[in-house]
């Protein structure tokens, strides 16, 4: 079983086996995060922590070559009352929350401009891979509010506090070697092969074992947040969910037999 729904704003693939492509789809305004954008996402990753099992990998890119996400439309928001903006800024609460809940593995490839609101999809990955052209920013304070989307807490989970601060504060964008640098993508590809690099990794972690895939991001999500004894006896209970699977046994039995495991997610 696979997903079947349909989006306004968003373009489902499924380029290889057990891997869904997730692609904003708004390239004529650089993909901006208008109310339908925040409702259909909402849905996606709301759908996916419901259904687990329907894939072992997502990957989330941008239509185009100009931009990933360019943040919240800003031309949708002239205009809207106090109330009108916060309601619409909950719709995107909602979604960022669900997507870090998601239990499958999910790789950003961020093909663009990633300002703003695609700044915080880029930090709520598990990790991305960014093309040698893309930029990234947290603009927020140069329009009179704030990263509200987690990027006052993913920001400095990943660069550390003096770094997130600096980028939080100015506003200033940076560049796809400096996000390599700092801690906020993996990779830096040429825009010609980034999409089949992240497809090559999300392959790799698709021909993995799928209940393990999902307890260890379940084990690190969880225990990051803990203080480091704690974490450790999560983390056993996390593996002890485990050894009594169809897979762990299947994983075993290949290795002694010389063959590549066939995993069932059970």
């Amino acid at each position: 079983m696979k997903l079947t729904k349909t989006y306004d704003t968003l373009l489902l693939d499924e380029p290889a086996e057990h891997i869904l492509r997730v692609t904003l789809n708004r390239p004529e305004v650089s993909n901006a995060l208008n109310t339908q954008m925040g409702l259909d996402t909402l849905d996606l990753w709301d759908s996916l922590c419901a259904d687990p099992a329907l894939y072992r990998c997502v990957i989330l890119t941008g239509a185009g070559e100009k931009a990933f996400c360019a943040g919240g439309d800003l031309k949708q928001r002239l205009g809207m009352t106090d109330a009108q903006w916060q309601a619409q800024h909950l719709i995107f609460e909602r979604g960022v929350r669900a997507m870090a809940a998601c239990p499958i593995p999910i790789i950003g490839a961020i093909n663009g401009a990633a300002y703003g609101g695609g700044c915080e999809f880029t930090l709520s990955c598990d990790f991305a891979y960014a093309s040698s052209t893309a930029r990234f920013a947290l603009t927020e304070v140069t329009l009179g509010i704030m990263p509200g989307a987690g990027g006052t807490q993913t920001m400095p989970r990943a660069v550390g506090i003096k770094r997130a601060k600096e980028i939080l504060l100015t506003g200033l964008p940076f560049t796809a070697q400096q996000a390599l640098d700092w801690g906020v993508v993996n990779q830096v590809c040429d825009p010609a092969t980034l999409q089949a690099e992240v497809l090559a990794t999300a392959q790799r972690i698709a021909s993995n074992a799928p209940l393990s895939t999902r307890q260890i991001k379940h084990a690190v999500n969880t225990g990051m947040q803990m203080d480091i004894a704690s974490a450790l006896l999560f983390e056993i209970e996390a593996y002890n969910r485990l050894p009594p699977t169809e897979d762990r046994r299947e994983g075993v039995a290949a290795f002694n037999e010389k063959r590549r495991p066939v995993f069932k997610g059970r």
